[in-house]
């Protein structure tokens, strides 16, 4: 008999409420202060809080231990975990030392390469040499594995069984945009349960994107919520326009962020507006929302779109 995994999020998504998931970045110290400020910010306006691994290849406090700060806070954590930095043996401990602490969510991830150095004016580690032993998909299959065998990728039985909520990523507008579909299969068919996709800007293609999706029977079997990054300027959409792939922008979003009296105020209109767009999309289940560093304009938002109070889920 499977173990059933008890996770808010999970819950959520199979009460068919509309999933709001927000992204808390852990410090690149060893404060748990800067953790715990943030949930305080976010405290509530979310089903689950995303912890991100190592994000942009620049040394951070580990996912698990910011995860286990946000669980002690009363929030549920999506713990990331990337294939970048350990090997399948690492991989499985962390998980199920991940699993002992409370973890029950976890997005699986390649991870962003070591030669990204962290952008702007962090100097990353471009020198470290990567891992990837396994890759995102063969990760899906290892943890649920873990949860719903209690085996081991090589073949050792564990006791209990660990079983997690399976998030997978899906860039769904990177180049060739009709594999990364076929690669979304091969996460699901792994055993994703819920997906995040890169940060979503132009509606028209994503909206293509998932109709794809559809028609393959892939939105029935895993939940699909879109990401959106709060934009705060021109520059910042032109920089991920150009520098993070699978992030498209329109040149009249650039545009109107540009011409914009008030850019920040400009940008959670707009960030309202691509909200209520992916809302009437077909398969879509919810939203991934992230502001980098600047969480305090999430509240607002989410509350401003329409998705406060957030079910309670007994």
């Amino acid at each position: 008999m499977k173990t059933p995994v008890v996770s808010n999020l999970k819950s959520i998504l199979a009460g068919n409420h509309f999933a709001v998931t927000a992204e808390v970045g852990p410090p690149r110290g060893p404060d748990p202060a800067e953790v715990i400020k943030k949930a305080e910010i976010l405290r509530g306006v979310a089903d689950a809080y995303n912890v991100t691994d190592n994000q942009t290849a620049v040394v951070r406090m580990s996912s698990i231990a910011a995860s286990k700060v946000l669980l002690q806070q009363g929030l549920e954590p999506v713990m990331q975990i990337v294939c970048r930095d350990r090997n399948r043996i690492a991989i499985q401990s962390d998980l199920l030392g991940a699993w002992a602490l409370g973890m029950r969510n976890v997005l699986c991830l390649s991870g962003d390469h070591q030669s990204a150095g962290g952008g702007g004016k962090l100097k990353g580690h471009p020198c470290a040499k990567n891992v990837y032993d396994i890759d995102s998909i063969q990760l899906i299959s290892i943890v649920k594995g873990l949860g719903d065998d209690a085996v081991q990728d090589g073949g050792d039985s564990i006791s209990p069984a660990a079983p997690f909520f399976i998030g997978a990523a899906w860039t769904p507008l990177a180049p060739p945009e009709k594999f990364r579909t076929i690669r979304l299969a091969k996460k699901i068919d792994a055993g994703a349960d819920f997906i995040q996709t890169q940060a979503v800007y132009d509606i028209k293609r994503f909206a293509e994107a998932v109709r794809r999706a559809e028609d393959m029977g892939l939105t029935d079997r895993a939940a699909i919520l879109p990401g959106i990054i709060v934009p705060r300027s021109a520059g910042m959409l032109k920089y991920m326009n150009a520098n993070v792939p699978g992030i498209e922008v329109p040149d009249d979003m650039i545009k109107r962020m540009k011409d914009a009296a008030e850019p920040k105020a400009e940008g959670i209109k707009i960030t309202l507006e691509l909200i209520e767009a992916v809302k009437n999309l077909s398969g879509i289940k919810g939203v991934h929302l992230q502001a980098i560093e600047a969480e305090e304009l999430l509240p607002d938002v989410i509350k401003a779109a329409g998705l406060l109070p957030r079910p309670e889920i007994e």
